[in-house]
Protein backbone atom coordinates (compact mmCIF):
# COMPACT_ATOMS: atom_id res chain seq x y z
CA UNK A 1 0.00 0.00 0.00
CA UNK A 2 1.54 3.43 -0.51
CA UNK A 3 1.76 6.02 1.47
CA UNK A 4 2.07 9.85 0.55
CA UNK A 5 4.43 11.56 2.78
CA UNK A 6 5.49 15.34 3.45
CA UNK A 7 8.92 15.80 5.15
CA UNK A 8 10.58 19.07 6.38
CA UNK A 9 14.02 20.24 6.93
CA UNK A 10 15.21 22.62 9.07
CA UNK A 11 18.49 23.19 7.07
CA UNK A 12 17.15 23.11 3.85
CA UNK A 13 14.57 25.26 5.29
CA UNK A 14 17.21 27.87 6.40
CA UNK A 15 19.19 27.52 2.89
CA UNK A 16 15.82 28.12 0.81
CA UNK A 17 15.08 31.66 3.01
CA UNK A 18 18.71 32.38 2.54
CA UNK A 19 18.28 32.42 -1.55
CA UNK A 20 14.90 33.62 -1.57
CA UNK A 21 12.58 31.17 -1.58
CA UNK A 22 10.51 31.41 1.62
CA UNK A 23 11.37 28.92 4.57
CA UNK A 24 7.87 27.03 4.55
CA UNK A 25 9.39 24.58 1.82
CA UNK A 26 8.66 21.00 1.96
CA UNK A 27 9.66 17.45 0.28
CA UNK A 28 6.22 15.47 -0.57
CA UNK A 29 6.88 11.85 -2.05
CA UNK A 30 4.72 8.66 -2.36
CA UNK A 31 6.35 5.55 -1.23
CA UNK A 32 5.52 1.56 -0.39
CA UNK A 33 8.78 1.47 1.70
CA UNK A 34 8.47 2.24 4.86
CA UNK A 35 8.53 6.24 5.39
CA UNK A 36 11.22 6.57 7.95
CA UNK A 37 13.76 4.57 6.23
CA UNK A 38 12.77 7.08 3.00
CA UNK A 39 13.42 10.05 4.59
CA UNK A 40 16.13 9.46 6.93
CA UNK A 41 18.67 8.77 3.32
CA UNK A 42 17.65 12.09 3.34
CA UNK A 43 17.45 14.63 0.03
CA UNK A 44 19.24 17.90 -1.14
CA UNK A 45 22.28 16.92 0.79
CA UNK A 46 20.93 17.09 4.43
CA UNK A 47 19.98 14.66 6.55
CA UNK A 48 17.87 16.08 9.60
CA UNK A 49 14.51 15.56 7.17
CA UNK A 50 11.64 14.57 9.53
CA UNK A 51 7.81 13.27 8.63
CA UNK A 52 5.76 16.11 9.05
CA UNK A 53 2.75 14.17 7.83
CA UNK A 54 1.79 10.80 5.68
CA UNK A 55 -1.77 9.09 4.51
CA UNK A 56 -2.76 6.58 2.73
CA UNK A 57 -1.79 7.13 -0.96
CA UNK A 58 -5.27 6.11 -2.82
CA UNK A 59 -3.04 3.99 -5.95
CA UNK A 60 -1.69 7.51 -6.61
CA UNK A 61 1.71 7.40 -7.98
CA UNK A 62 4.42 9.47 -6.93
CA UNK A 63 4.42 11.26 -10.51
CA UNK A 64 0.24 12.18 -10.73
CA UNK A 65 1.17 13.16 -7.28
CA UNK A 66 3.60 15.85 -8.19
CA UNK A 67 1.91 16.44 -11.35
CA UNK A 68 -1.08 17.57 -8.92
CA UNK A 69 0.19 19.95 -6.46
CA UNK A 70 2.74 21.51 -9.24
CA UNK A 71 -0.86 23.19 -10.11
CA UNK A 72 -1.46 24.85 -7.09
CA UNK A 73 2.56 26.06 -5.49
CA UNK A 74 5.45 26.47 -6.75
CA UNK A 75 8.37 22.75 -7.23
CA UNK A 76 11.52 23.70 -7.01
CA UNK A 77 13.49 22.82 -10.17
CA UNK A 78 16.49 20.09 -9.24
CA UNK A 79 18.18 20.63 -12.10
CA UNK A 80 18.06 24.41 -12.17
CA UNK A 81 19.71 24.19 -8.63
CA UNK A 82 22.72 21.88 -7.73
CA UNK A 83 22.21 22.15 -4.02
CA UNK A 84 18.89 20.01 -4.65
CA UNK A 85 21.18 17.19 -6.10
CA UNK A 86 18.47 15.73 -8.30
CA UNK A 87 15.88 15.42 -5.40
CA UNK A 88 12.32 16.04 -6.75
CA UNK A 89 8.99 16.80 -5.16
CA UNK A 90 10.76 19.72 -3.16
CA UNK A 91 7.96 22.58 -2.80
CA UNK A 92 8.32 25.91 -1.90
CA UNK A 93 4.57 26.43 -0.93
CA UNK A 94 2.97 30.09 0.31
CA UNK A 95 1.56 30.97 3.65
CA UNK A 96 -0.93 32.76 2.27
CA UNK A 97 -2.41 29.87 0.10
CA UNK A 98 -2.28 27.45 3.62
CA UNK A 99 -3.88 30.13 5.49
CA UNK A 100 -6.72 30.90 2.94
CA UNK A 101 -7.28 27.04 2.76
CA UNK A 102 -8.16 27.23 6.29
CA UNK A 103 -9.80 30.13 6.72
CA UNK A 104 -12.21 28.64 3.88
CA UNK A 105 -12.67 25.18 5.60
CA UNK A 106 -13.43 26.56 8.83
CA UNK A 107 -15.68 28.63 7.59
CA UNK A 108 -17.78 25.78 5.12
CA UNK A 109 -17.65 23.73 8.58
CA UNK A 110 -19.35 26.64 10.76
CA UNK A 111 -15.74 26.83 13.16
CA UNK A 112 -14.92 30.35 14.76
CA UNK A 113 -12.85 32.02 12.19
CA UNK A 114 -10.17 33.08 14.40
CA UNK A 115 -6.80 34.51 13.64
CA UNK A 116 -4.62 31.45 12.57
CA UNK A 117 -1.24 30.75 13.34
CA UNK A 118 0.18 28.55 10.99
CA UNK A 119 2.26 25.16 12.04
CA UNK A 120 4.44 22.87 9.43
CA UNK A 121 1.34 20.38 10.01
CA UNK A 122 -0.95 22.72 8.23
CA UNK A 123 0.86 23.47 5.36
CA UNK A 124 1.68 19.19 5.32
CA UNK A 125 -2.03 18.86 5.86
CA UNK A 126 -2.56 21.44 2.33
CA UNK A 127 -0.28 19.47 0.50
CA UNK A 128 -1.45 16.11 1.01
CA UNK A 129 -5.16 17.72 0.75
CA UNK A 130 -3.93 19.09 -2.90
CA UNK A 131 -2.51 15.86 -3.39
CA UNK A 132 -5.17 13.61 -3.32
CA UNK A 133 -8.67 15.87 -3.67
Amino acid sequence: MAVIFVARSPSFSKWASDVGFSKHVFKVGVTEEPVKAVVQAGWAGESDWTVVKKEDAQDLTENEVLERLARKEKLIDPEYYPRLKGARGIFRVSATNVQNHILVSKALAGEDIGEVKLKPADFAAYLIRNAIG
